[in-house]
């Protein structure tokens, strides 16, 4: 595969609207006209380009944003959602019918682990949860009436990492689709590039990287975001979970730095990953050789943008692991809070947060301890200040 530059691909892209302003202008209408009446029928029925119906099914401030995501992920288009959870359970349900199968992987975010588990079972779609990590488990899971094979590229909260062409081989040798979560590693993995059919993202974190608001996107091929948008058959279009423009103006804008932040995540966990192994801490962090997946990772990555933000230490019970928290927040570490990809540090047991709608004799199968603190690493500019704060917490608790 040829090298691939996310960053610069968005670069390219130029921005210009009619005014010449170097921002896309923010268009907030929901109907369009038109000026001759066989142009509405034809771009109803998806005859004709350059021309907007409604802003559930495309807005020019949204296209905007969707070109440069189609140019980060190197897909032929993009489509955003008013939340990470609406783009997942879209390209979920936009493949399977009563009587599928979904194959997931057994590590995965809590909400789309409770989405598949409990929710597709009341329109009879079935859900198998594997390892992803056996290959030879997925393959023998997979059945005659599998549809989808999901997982995540770095998954959550344990940080494992996917093997997307092995895993898209399997899928399209079933005649299934591989959609992968990239929410984690954005600019990091490419997966369409890597085999994956759809790739999809929960912008409100690293790609936004502000916290502010929530947003999702799917990317994938031209002939998958219509029929997405379809306006007989597509999900997206008779769902309507599209995105607001005024918050795709403001996440493009963001988009453009991303690069920048996920390099400074990553230097910053890096970092914490080394002193965490200096003072003996139980840590993980796919960035060190001795991670399971380091060849892995590396041989799927793109170059530059380090090995994400998300870092994760084992303090052993949910009682010490709540308690250090509650020390780093009054220490200024970070924020005790969910979610990821903000400018400040923010921590939380899994267990007892994002993958809470995980039953627990599946988190211990999945491997996850009670006492897992799951961390995205800021953009701290003083890292060893950081961890000392982090060192004085677990200390003041006695381990």
């Amino acid at each position: 595969m040829t090298k691939f530059d996310p960053a610069t691909a968005i670069q390219r892209l130029d921005g210009q609207d009619a005014t010449r302003g170097v921002n896309p202008s923010i268009n907030d209408s929901a109907t369009f006209c038109f000026p001759e009446a066989h142009l509405m029928t034809e771009t109803f029925h998806g005859e004709t380009e350059g021309f907007f119906l409604y802003s559930r099914h495309w807005n020019p401030t949204n296209l905007c944003l969707c070109k440069a995501l189609a140019a980060m992920e190197g897909t032929e288009m993009a489509w955003v959602t008013g939340s990470g959870l609406a783009a997942i359970t879209t390209a979920l349900l936009h493949e399977v019918k009563t009587g599928d199968h979904i194959l997931s992987s057994m590590t995965t975010y809590g909400g789309t682990f409770a989405f598949m588990k409990n929710w597709l079972t009341k329109f009879g779609v079935e859900t198998s949860f594997v390892n992803f990590q056996d290959l030879d488990a997925v393959k023998k899971a997979i059945r005659p009436n599998t549809k989808v094979l999901y997982t995540e590229t770095m998954n959550n909260p344990l940080l494992r990492i996917a093997n997307i062409p092995e895993l898209a081989k399997m899928a399209h040798a079933n005649g299934a689709k591989l959609i992968v979560d990239n929410t984690f590693t954005p600019m990091i993995f490419s997966p369409c590039r890597l085999g994956a059919d759809v790739t999809v993202y929960s912008m409100t974190k690293f790609v936004n990287g502000k916290n502010d608001c929530v947003a999702g996107a799917i990317c994938g091929s031209a002939e998958y975001i219509n029929s997405l948008i379809d306006v007989n058959n597509g999900t997206a279009m008779l769902l309507g979970p599209v995105l607001d423009p005024m918050r795709s103006s403001s996440i493009l804008k963001n988009l453009h730095t991303l690069h920048i932040r996920m390099q400074q995540h990553g230097r910053n966990a890096m970092y914490l990953a080394q002193r965490f192994k200096e003072v003996g801490f139980k840590y993980n962090y796919p960035g060190l050789p001795e991670h399971v997946d380091y060849e892995l990772t590396k041989s799927m990555m793109n170059e530059g943008y380090g090995f994400g933000g998300m870092i994760s230490i084992d303090m052993g019970t949910a009682e010490k692991a709540s308690r250090i928290m509650e020390i780093m927040q009054k220490k200024g570490v970070g924020y005790l809070a969910v979610s990821l990809g903000y400018f400040k540090t923010l921590f939380s047991n899994s267990g007892k947060s994002t993958s809470s709608e995980v039953p627990e004799e599946i988190q211990k199968e999945m491997g996850m301890s009670e006492g897992l603190i799951r961390f995205s690493v800021g953009l701290d500019n003083d890292i060893e200040a950081t961890f000392q704060l982090i060192k004085e917490s677990v200390d003041e608790c006695g381990l």
